[in-house]
């Protein structure tokens, strides 16, 4: 027997929640297993990539095109973006230090990792932003299994 695509059920709540926070969705449609193998995949996989990459392999001013794939994992990218803003580009955290480019000079952080290690850290966190669209594209359409009315009428 085939359902309609009218029957599904279209869970537009439940996939912000999991754009949110990565799993949360499905937690709310009742898979908790679920979610929480969401959570642990996509938070690990961004957590691996900024421990590889450096608090600014996640920047939306300087890396803009990777942050829309990193941004998929919702709380996480702008949370990491916001702690990269506010703590090594404003130098509080690290001193400030001269860069010569093309144009001049622009002052860096001295914990601004680059190289290697900060374009695979900037891969693994756009890679988790775009698992998770894919999870939340799933919820998108889960029927919730949540506790279940009975149709049928008791004697």
């Amino acid at each position: 027997m085939t359902e309609d695509f009218q029957d599904k059920p279209f869970n537009i709540g439940a996939a912000i929640l999991g754009w949110v926070l990565p799993g949360l969705g499905h937690m709310k449609v009742g898979e908790m297993a679920r979610g929480r193998l969401i959570l642990l995949g996509v938070g690990g996989l961004f957590l691996l990539g900024v421990l590889v990459g450096g608090l600014d392999c996640v920047d939306r001013r300087e890396d803009a095109m990777w942050f829309i794939a990193q941004g998929g994992t919702g709380a996480f990218a702008f949370v990491t973006d916001f702690l990269n803003t506010n703590l090594l580009k404003s130098g509080s955290f690290g001193e400030l230090i001269p860069l010569a480019v093309q144009n001049g000079t622009v002052m860096v952080s001295s914990f601004k990792s680059a190289g290697p290690a900060n374009e695979v850290g900037t891969l693994m966190c756009g890679l988790a932003g775009m698992m998770n669209v894919i999870a939340v594209l799933d919820v998108l359409q889960r029927p919730s299994r949540g506790v279940q009315k009975d149709t049928q009428a008791n004697p």
